[in-house]
């Protein structure tokens, strides 16, 4: 197939022509409402072709590797037509390699403590029975349906092999497995006119044991979301907030990644503004990584969808913004490096700058002293949800309670937290020596949804944050 590809992107007028091909199968297990609804097992194949011509990008994507040369041509037609100024991609040296299993560049640390999973017996999703997936699930179901105030239950399970190749006309060619695996599960109880939830989500690169022996866990989700139905309310108003690693986490992707993502900046003068590198945001006890050369992550990846090699990308250091993410294109209408960040979820999308494992690094604090010096507080865990307006952002936190003179105190209805990231930023005023990295989520960007990311944190303490109850 190499040869078939670089025969193909020969021979055009074009600056630049890639082609991605990839073959996929997948299983998606749904239970809606207590009930089995769906089981569905699929493959699917397909391609694209990208050319660049004097700025302007033509896209074709295709079910099959027929006249190709045609849809090559088809692309590069289109770019021409899009074509408007002289623009050149960032040199780089074209690779070859065949990638089946991710393993970290030799420039990583091994002794990182960034690795989630725990020692176990990995098992390959592609290797499991269909029937054994489903009579696990079953098993969680069951336990979420037996507590009486639930009155029902959300499954959502999805695996997926991806084998994926890329050319160029520069010469690489490169082939990468991607598997990966999730898993959503949520308990809803009822009493009367009150409805709480309470759920759990996990994922992993292809590996089913991550999922394996949940039991005591949705015990503990359907336990909390009967709890809820009494809890109280908390007085909406400005609090001392201790984030959990989940939820820290999310804010560091969701509020602050997205404003990273160099695409966003470049289109947006008000941003490039407030983004500029050199500029203050927090403590010199803070600082945001994007890595994607992390192994064993749901983001991570040894080459991006351009053929980059992947790399750790120091966001926030010491306090200050000294980097963001770029593809090829990005970095060369910055003048800055490419950092190996433009993904794309399959072959109907072109990659775009896009996020891989996000994280706040650990610091020195511990939990138990982040509480020791709270008055009155809230501690918050997981999410459910939040939306992002440049630099605002509004999350709903899954589970809160109660911080009364050093000590947790009662569980509270979830609550909303909102404000200004930057803002946000600079009242982070401790951060935990407990690193997590959540993989249970995905991202969304420009209609591609959902793209395997990773984030995660340390607890974190944030003075004066703004928490919505009653």
């Amino acid at each position: 197939m190499r040869c078939q590809f670089a025969d193909t992107l020969k021979g055009h007028n074009a600056d630049y022509i890639e082609a991605h091909f990839e073959e996929s199968q997948s299983t998606h297990i749904i239970y809606r409402s207590g009930r089995l609804e769906e089981v569905n097992r699929a493959g699917t194949t397909g391609g694209n072709i990208r050319a660049l011509v004097r700025g302007g990008w033509g896209f074709v994507s295709f079910s099959h590797l027929d006249k190709l040369q045609e849809k090559v041509a088809l692309a590069v037609d289109e770019a021409r037509l899009a074509g408007r100024e002289e623009f050149e991609l960032p040199a780089v040296e074209p690779v070859v390699d065949t990638v089946t299993q991710f393993h970290p560049h030799p420039s990583v640390n091994s002794g990182q403590a960034l690795n989630p999973l725990p020692s176990r017996e990995r098992r390959n999703s592609a290797s499991v029975s269909l029937a054994i997936k489903k009579e696990l699930l079953d098993e969680y179901n069951d336990i979420m349906l037996s507590t009486g105030k639930i009155q029902s239950s959300r499954i959502d399970y999805h695996d997926t092999r991806r084998k994926v190749i890329f050319a160029n006309s520069e010469g690489s060619y490169i082939e990468q497995s991607k598997p990966d695996l999730t898993l959503r599960l949520t308990a809803i109880a009822k009493e009367g006119k009150e409805v709480q939830q309470a759920g759990l989500s996990l994922g992993s690169k292809g590996d089913f044991s991550v999922i394996e022996g949940l039991h005591d866990q949705v015990r503990e989700i359907t336990r909390r979301a009967a709890a809820l139905l009494s809890a109280p309310h908390v007085k909406g108003g400005e609090y001392t907030v201790i984030l959990d690693p989940i939820l820290a986490g999310v804010f560091a992707h969701e509020a602050f990644g997205h404003l990273s993502e160099s695409d966003f900046v470049y289109q947006n003068k008000q941003l490039h503004n407030i983004m500029a590198l050199g500029r203050r945001f927090g403590g010199k006890h803070l600082n945001i990584v994007d890595d994607a050369t992390i192994p064993d992550l749901r983001g991570s990846y040894k080459y991006d969808d351009e053929g980059m090699p992947a790399s750790k990308t120091y966001l926030i250091q010491e306090g200050i913004l000294v980097g963001r993410l770029h593809s090829r294109e990005t970095a060369a209408k910055m003048g800055e490096r490419p950092t190996g960040n433009a993904r794309a979820i399959n072959y109907l999308f072109p990659p775009i700058v896009r996020m891989a494992n996000t994280f706040i690094e650990p610091g020195s604090v511990s939990f138990e002293e982040m509480l020791s010096e709270i008055k009155e507080g809230i501690y918050v865990k997981d999410w459910y949800g939040g939306t992002t307006s440049l630099e605002m952002f509004t999350f709903s936190a899954a589970e809160a309670y109660m911080i009364r003179n050093g000590k947790l105190a009662e569980l509270l209805r979830p609550v909303v937290l909102s404000g200004n990231v930057f803002v946000t930023l600079g009242n982070i005023d401790a951060i935990g020596d407990d690193l997590k990295l959540n993989q249970g989520g995905g991202c969304g960007k420009a209609g591609q949804s959902p793209l395997p990311v990773s984030n995660g944190s340390p607890h974190i303490r944030i003075c004066r944050c703004v928490v919505g109850g009653r």
